[in-house]
């Protein structure tokens, strides 16, 4: 798991805390599905929403692509969010876009892929968020089942935990984000969204969320 680069991880983050795609709360935290307690708040489907946010976004995971999977013949998008990001980039790239479905289509042909399936053909996978990778993970090996080889992962933000470097590790796919938890939270000072003084709170979070107490 790694960032595409330091200055687009600094940039992104300015954006999205600008737009408040990123939002951080930690004295009023956010709770989770998971009942985890979280100083952060990410939705980068905002970005959608600002062109010039979108645009560079859209320009640097395509350098990614580019970058470290230039032989890519497909890109998929991991529903729902991960969807209008991989279709841009797709349509950047003049490849052929897919869509994995969390669970199957539950009429008609209930299929978890949709678009079309090319056995052996070479793709990334987009999403716009991961946490500890599972949701992500699993859309990757519903690819790899219907026959597709994963050749790698994109993403706008990730919280960084060691936990999804583990699980990308043992899935053995590598996993390229725009920005992370730890580049961002310099820049969230920087710009005054949150004061120096919450940061060792705000760092303990990544390292050990299930348990962080504000």
């Amino acid at each position: 798991m790694q960032i595409l680069d330091k200055t687009v991880a600094a940039e992104v983050a300015d954006k999205l805390l600008e737009i408040e795609a990123i939002r951080l709360q930690p004295e009023k935290p956010f709770t989770w599905a998971s009942g985890w307690k979280s100083p952060i708040y990410c939705d980068n489907r905002l970005s959608l929403s600002y062109p010039e946010v979108r645009n560079l976004i859209k320009e640097n995971l395509v350098r990614a692509v580019q970058h470290f999977w230039p032989h890519a013949e497909s890109i998929a998008g991991v529903a729902t969010a991960g969807i209008p990001q991989g279709a841009l980039i797709a349509n950047d790239l003049d490849l052929p876009f897919i869509y994995v479905r969390s669970k199957p289509k539950g009429h008609g042909m209930e299929n978890m892929i949709e678009g079309k399936i090319t056995p052996g053909q070479k793709v990334v996978v987009v999403e716009d968020l991961v946490s500890t990778g599972g949701s992500s993970l699993k859309a990757a090996q519903d690819l790899k089942d219907a026959g597709f080889e994963v050749m790698g992962m994109v993403a706008i933000f990730s919280y960084g935990f060691d936990l999804a470097a583990k699980n990308f590790e043992e899935a053995g796919i590598d996993l390229i984000c725009l920005c992370h938890y730890e580049a961002m939270l310099p820049r969230a000072v920087t710009r005054k969204y949150i004061d120096e003084n919450v940061l060792n709170s705000l760092s303990e979070w990544r390292k050990d969320p299930s348990s962080w107490n504000p």
